[in-house]
Parts: structure tokens; sequence; C-alpha cells
């Protein structure tokens, strides 16, 4: 039972991804744009650092090299932006594409569906798999396609600059920063079956509110609304816990790896200043790391 439910992600995950098949050069577009625009982001904190080391002393500013870094940043950070805007374009189509092929083969399946089924499923969980189920499919490969390919490529190129920078910082970093994801991957595998336990208390408190309002006249005549008041409390408490311990736990994600992100950011400021007042790496180069960290 448990190898059954530790594969229904990647079941689920390998199914989504199949609908996938037939826009491949979207995918491959926005990727390229996700490239584009992450590079280009981290290549900010380098000219950031090359600016900072422009000012040489009091009174002493090389005005001319930074003008230059300054418009060079400009026109950097209107090409990132550019290739965002292109990639969410992009994601929006391959997103809503896959959510209209979801609910088309739906439908079909629905009218093939055997009358059994439908005899032992509450209407309402049927509507809730087709509508607001369907919603979740698309608000996470909204935020899949957003977040997986820049962060990917944001991880990559972090650590290439980083490393061309300086190679002791950017162990440091590289060393503290899985614990990070280690973080958020344990908090993640807690909260898959809470979410599990929500979908499935608002499909069956769908399925009831269908029911009792459809069978409306039937209840008042045999005198029944106390019972169906006291079952649709019981089921919207159970909804309510489910989907509290749902939001509380997966909320807990963001702060933990900021506060891991601080004592990264702590780490490679106090390991950078150590090395600046040595001479070992410039001010410049410093602000630079603190930039990626």
């Amino acid at each position: 039972m448990k190898r059954e439910k530790d594969r229904a992600p990647k079941g689920t995950l390998h199914r989504v991804l199949g609908y996938m098949a037939g826009r491949k050069i979207l995918l491959l577009l926005s990727i390229v744009c996700a490239a584009v625009s992450s590079v280009l982001m981290l290549y900010n904190p380098i000219l950031i650092g090359q600016a900072v080391d422009c000012v040489t002393g009091t009174g002493s500013v090389r005005f001319d090299a930074l003008t230059a870094i300054l418009i060079r940043m400009a026109v950097i950070a209107l090409a990132a932006a550019a290739a965002q805007l292109v990639m969410n374009l992009i994601n929006n189509r391959i997103t809503y594409g896959v959510v209209r092929d979801l609910r088309r083969e739906a439908f079909l399946k629905l009218q093939t569906l055997p009358l059994s089924y439908l005899d032992r499923t509450p209407h309402g969980e049927t509507i809730s798999r087709l509508i607001a189920d369907v919603d979740l499919v698309s608000d996470g490969l909204l935020l899949g396609f957003s977040q997986l390919f820049t962060g990917v490529v944001t991880i990559a190129g972090t650590l290439v600059f980083m490393f061309r920078i300086h190679a002791l910082t950017a162990a440091v970093v590289v060393v503290l920063t899985p614990l990070s994801m280690v973080a958020a991957a344990f908090i993640a595998k807690r909260t898959y079956n809470l979410f599990a336990a929500q979908n499935k208390a608002r499909g069956e408190q769908t399925g009831y509110i269908e029911e009792m309002t459809g069978g409306l006249k039937i209840i008042s005549a045999f005198s029944h609304e106390k019972e169906a008041q006291e079952k649709f409390d019981s089921i919207n408490e159970t909804l309510r816990k489910s989907s509290l311990m749902a939001v509380f736990y997966s909320s807990l994600t963001n702060p933990v790896t900021r506060f891991v992100n601080a004592v990264v950011y702590a780490a490679v400021g106090i390991l950078g200043s150590l090395l600046a007042l040595r001479g070992q790496i410039s001010v410049g180069a410093l602000v630079s790391f603190l930039s990626y960290a």
C-alpha cells in the first residue's frame, strides 16, 4: 500500500508530462527564455561589483567606466525582463493547452463511465474532479514552469559565477545551501498527505451539497434537516482541519529556507570580509558574492 502511494505522485507527473508531447517546440522556447533571463540577471551582480570597484576612494571615482557599466546594467535588465515576459506567455499557452486537453478527455470519459460508477460516486465529487482538481493542476503547472526552468539555470549559473570569483567562498555556499533544500523536501513530503486529505474532504463536501440541494424537498418532507446539517458540519470540520494543517505546514517552507539562506549570507559576509581585509578579494567582488548568496 505504501509503495502504491509513493508511486502515485510519480505516475501522475508522468501522465501530465505526456500531455506536453505535442508542445515540444514551445517547451524548448520556454527553456531557452528561462536560460537567457537567468544568465542575464546573474551577470548583473558582477557589473555591480565592477561599479563598486570604480570608487577607489574619497573624490576618486572613474565616472567614464561607471557610466558604461550602468548603461550595460540597464540594457541587461531590459533584455532579462523581455525574456521573462516571453517565457511567461509561452508557459501560459502550454499550461492552459494541457488543461483544455485534460478537461476534454475528462468529459469524453464521463460519457462512457458505467452507470454503477455514477450510482456509487456522489455527483459533486465528480464535478470537483473535473473543475477544482484541474484548476489545481493548472496552477501547479504555471508555478512549476516558472520556477523549475529558471531555478535550475539560476543554480548552475550562480555556481559558475561564484567559483570564478573565489573558490573558497563558493565552497562555503555549496556546503550550506543544500540545507534549505533538505528542509524544503522534508516539509513537502509531509504536506503531500495533508493536501490529499484536503482534496478528498472537498470532494466529499461538494458531493454532499449537490445531493442535499437536489433532494431538498425530500429532506423537508421527512424532517431530515437537523441530521443533514450535522453531517455537513462534520464534513466541513474535517475539511477545515485538513486545510488548516496543509496550509500551515506548506507555509513553513518559505521561513525555513529563508532562515537557512540568512545563515549562508552571514557566513559568506564574514568570510568575505576577512578575505577583503587580507587583500585576497576586492570589495566589488565581495558585493557580487553577497548578491548571489
